[in-house]
Order: structure tokens, then C-alpha cells, then sequence
């Protein structure tokens, strides 16, 4: 089934060109089929390629998706065009009325700063709240997922000695965790974060649960009970390409930085990546998308904040 996202937006014709069948808005009204509401909260500085790596993981599933993507008020981007910001994206006070199946807030290169010192730390909390209410299952990504974990719950974020860089293995440690059905016993996720969370502050809380490990990058999903906040420490929806172009603009900086993990054959860093990710990256957002999203949602989106009221 096809993504629904707004005409003119650059992911388009990525996507068209990759077969993902995305959908103008005139042939989705014609559907007798109620589309999945999915918010993306994008904090990366990498706008147009954060929405097109999102896109083409929520576009490749059987359901109709439609994507709404929401910038802070708070924090002016200055990677992207003013005009691309107007275009295509929603301030939280325009969309605060509404209700989604399912929310995406994404990572953000902020970790060297406390959470409160982020300048739209406020904003974010107040974001986070509004979600528990109006968001069916939020799905959070790296430093999205530290903010979380911290506001909701009080877990802190540690610095690591060195920056967590590559692709490393990971494996199921939770019994059946269906976010993670079809998963092979072993499976790469790329890492590039500077912190960490520390596993035994997520077991000192009795509604999170671990569902998946790396033995070098540590904790790496935990769910909730329910699944109605998923928190995920690594960057599976990264390109094939995206630690390359941080590698090196580290390098060209003069930036204290080591050749990404598992990545380059080799570790060759002339030699072109393997994308070794990207079918556990699809079978993550499809599973989550499936089980979380449209099995649990209820059809009438304004029942939401009651639902999620009854939820523990």
C-alpha cells in the first residue's frame, strides 16, 4: 500500500524512484480506507534526508500511511530553506487539537548539552506530555529516545569514552517481543551517538522492559508495556551512506574521529560501504507500524485520549 505525503516534497521522487508506491492526496480520498496518522517531530539538522529515510521505511508495509511532519517553534533550522520549513512543515500549536495512531521524534545533534539546556528542551517536554494523550505509540530514535526516557522516567543519559560509531550486532533479549517478530538471532544496526543509557535504570522501572542488546552498543529497544512508547538508541533507518558523509565531515573538521565499526570492508575507508541494515531496518518500522499502530488503534482517532488514559 502506498505513503501519502505532500506534493513537491523532495523524498518524492527518491521514493518513486526506488518502486515505493506514494500516493497525491486526490487518488487517497477515492480509497474506502482509513489511512494511518503518523506525526514525525524531525530534530535532525538533515531534514530532506531524515524524511526520506522515515518515508521509505513507513511506506514499505501493506497500510495506507499518511505523514504529517512537525517542527519545533522553539528552534529555527538552518540546514534546510526557510521556504522548505513554511511548505512542508506543521508547528506543534497548529497540530495540538489533533490525534495520531502513531508519532516519530527523532534524534538530535544536541548530546554534549544537558537535556535543559537544549533550547527547546520546554517545548519538547510539553510535546511529550501532549503524546501520552493524543499519540496512540510513539516511536523514538537515539537522542529522541535519551530525552524520553529521561523525561517520562528519570533516566539519565552517561557519556561514553569515545563516540559509539559503526554497525554492530545486536540480539532479541526479551522472550517473543513481537516488535522484533522475524528478526534472525543476530541482527546490524548502525550506532553514532556520544551517550548512553545505563541498564540498570531501565530495570529499576517495572513499566519498561528490554527487548534487544548489542554486547558493544548496549541497550537498544525498550518498549513500555503495550507498546505505546518504543525507544530505540540506534539510527536503523540510516542510508548507506550517512555514516560516510559524518566520518568524514569529522575528519575534514580536524575532529577527534575513528574509522565507523564493521563498515567500510576492511575498514578501508576507500572502499564503498555495504548496507548490511536495511532489511531488519523495514522489518522494525513494519512490525511496528502492524502491531503497535493499526491492530491497537481505535478507527475513531478521537477516542485516543480516553483510551491512553486507561492505559498503565
Amino acid at each position: 500500500m502506498p505513503i501519502k505525503i505532500q506534493m513537491g516534497l523532495p523524498a518524492r521522487e527518491t521514493l518513486e524512484n526506488e518502486n515505493i508506491f506514494v500516493m497525491d492526496t486526490m487518488r487517497a480520498e477515492t480509497q474506502q480506507i482509513r489511512p494511518l496518522q503518523i506525526l514525525i517531530l524531525n530534530l535532525m539538522p538533515t531534514k530532506i534526508a531524515t524524511e526520506t529515510q522515515l518515508a521509505r521505511l513507513l511506506g514499505n508495509t501493506p497500510l495506507q500511511v499518511e505523514l504529517e511532519l512537525m517542527r519545533t517553534d522553539t528552534h529555527e533550522a538552518t540546514h534546510v530553506s526557510k521556504d522548505h520549513m513554511l511548505t512542508f512543515y506543521k508547528t506543534f500549536s497548529e497540530i495540538k487539537d489533533r490525534t495520531f495512531d502513531g508519532m516519530v521524534i527523532t534524534g538530535a545533534p544536541v548530546e554534549h548539552l544537558a537535556f535543559e539546556e537544549v533550547n527547546y528542551w520546554e517545548e519538547l517536554c510539553e510535546i511529550m506530555e501532549w503524546s501520552k494523550t493524543h499519540v496512540y505509540s510513539t516511536f523514538h530514535i537515539c537522542w529522541g529516545a535519551q530525552a524520553a526516557l529521561y523525561y517520562h522516567y528519570g533516566i539519565h543519559k552517561v557519556p561514553l569514552k569515545e563516540k559509539l560509531f559503526g554497525v554492530f550486532e545486536h540480539t532479541v533479549t526479551h522472550k517473543n517481543p513481537i516488535l522484533f517478530r522475524g528478526f534472525d538471532d543476530v541482527f546490524l544496526t548502525p550506532h553514532s551517538r556520544h551517550t548512553s543509557i545505563l541498564k540498570e535504570e531501565i530495570l529499576n522501572v517495572p513499566e519498561l522492559k528490554i527487548l534487544a542488546e548489542s554486547e558493544k552498543a548496549g541497550i537498544y529497544a525498550v518498549s513500555t508495556n503495550g507498546g505505546t512508547q518504543i525507544f530505540i538508541t540506534g539510527h536503523s533507518e540510516y542510508d548507506t551512506l550517512t555514516l560516510d558523509a559524518e566520518y568524514r565531515r569529522d575528519k575534514n573538521a580536524g575532529l577527534p574521529i575513528h574509522v565507523p565499526e564493521n563498515y567500510y570492508p576492511d575498514d578501508d575507508d576507500t572502499k564503498m560501504p555495504r548496507n548490511t541494515w536495511r532489511s531488519s531496518a523495514h522489518l522494525l518500522y513494519s512490525n511496528w507500524l502492524n502491531y503497535f499502530v493499526y491492530q491497537t488503534t481505535p478507527y475513531d482517532l478521537k477516542m485516543i485520549p480516553s483510551i491512553k488514559q486507561t492505559i498503565k
